[in-house]
């Protein structure tokens, strides 16, 4: 229980001293708008007591849109603390409590799958972010999963990337960079695959429990491992590029679960998808 309420005492710290000058930053556009999530979701690691290891790096290339496997809600603070980012996320997100708040403060693009009519204003949205220097992270999957398996990558919300692009009438073609993440690691320990929604977050389970047994145990260990960057082009075949990305994301999940180094995949480098849809 000691272990519990520092963390949440810690968090309570956090979060009232970041969130007001965050607030601040995002109303006035200020740089500090990209790096105070990175310091608070830092901070957040540290508290949960979460470890995490990377492999390889972010591109440099602008825009990036940054195509992710989805396993938990501390995918969020793990990515976050690695790279100032926002995040495409679903609409009933923003009505949480306080969580909801903080996907608001960090810029999420929200989604609303139920109103089909609204996919302009979300694209329009993307595009801004994407325009403005901001990496955009899209969890492939379109749902968090066991942690042991990566799930089939949905076309549709790969393809709304080029689609934002091209009705913004800005840049032709956007970098994409698939990411794996992997929760390798339990109090020191190796995590099997019986183990590992100690970690994972998916189906029904609640969050409240969830984050209340990571904050009164914490020694998880994460893997975070960059893929070969590809270009989609405003005449990419959606559904090719989201089974490439689906197949980089689940090779290099399925060599950190291993505990080995990803293997070299096609020896594309970076290129440029250009199919027809």
């Amino acid at each position: 229980m000691l272990r519990l309420a520092v963390t949440g005492a810690g968090f309570a710290v956090a979060t009232a001293a970041l969130l007001p000058i965050q607030w601040i930053s995002v109303r006035y556009a200020l740089p500090l708008r990209r790096l105070i999530p990175t310091l608070f979701h830092r901070i957040v690691c540290r508290l949960f007591g979460v470890r995490v290891r990377q492999v390889g790096r972010p591109v440099l290339q602008r825009p990036l849109l940054i195509v992710s496997n989805h396993a938990s809600w501390l995918d969020i603070s793990v990515i976050t603390s690695r790279l100032p980012v926002v995040f495409v996320a679903k609409q009933e997100i923003a009505t949480w409590p306080l969580f909801g708040l903080f996907a608001k403060l960090q810029r999420s693009v929200f989604v609303d799958r139920q109103r089909r009519h609204k996919t302009r204003e979300v694209n329009a949205e993307i595009a801004r972010r994407l325009a403005g220097g901001d990496p955009v992270v899209l969890f492939g999957e379109g749902t968090s999963s066991d942690g042991n398996r990566v799930l089939p990558f949905r076309s549709a919300l790969i393809g709304a990337a080029g689609d934002a692009l091209a009705e913004s009438g800005g840049t032709a073609a956007v970098t994409i960079q698939p990411l794996s993440i992997a929760y390798t690691g339990f109090q020191g320990l190796p995590m099997g695959r019986q183990h590992r929604p100690v970690a994972a977050w998916y189906g029904a389970a609640d969050l409240v429990p969830h984050l209340l047994h990571i904050g009164r145990h914490g020694g998880l260990d994460v893997t975070l491992t960059w893929g070969d960057p590809i270009r989609l082009g405003d005449a990419s075949e959606r559904k090719t590029v989201a089974r490439t990305l689906e197949a980089d994301v689940r090779r290099l999940t399925a060599a950190a679960l291993r505990g080995r180094e990803p293997a070299e995949g096609s020896p594309r480098g970076q290129q440029t998808l250009e199919m027809h849809k």
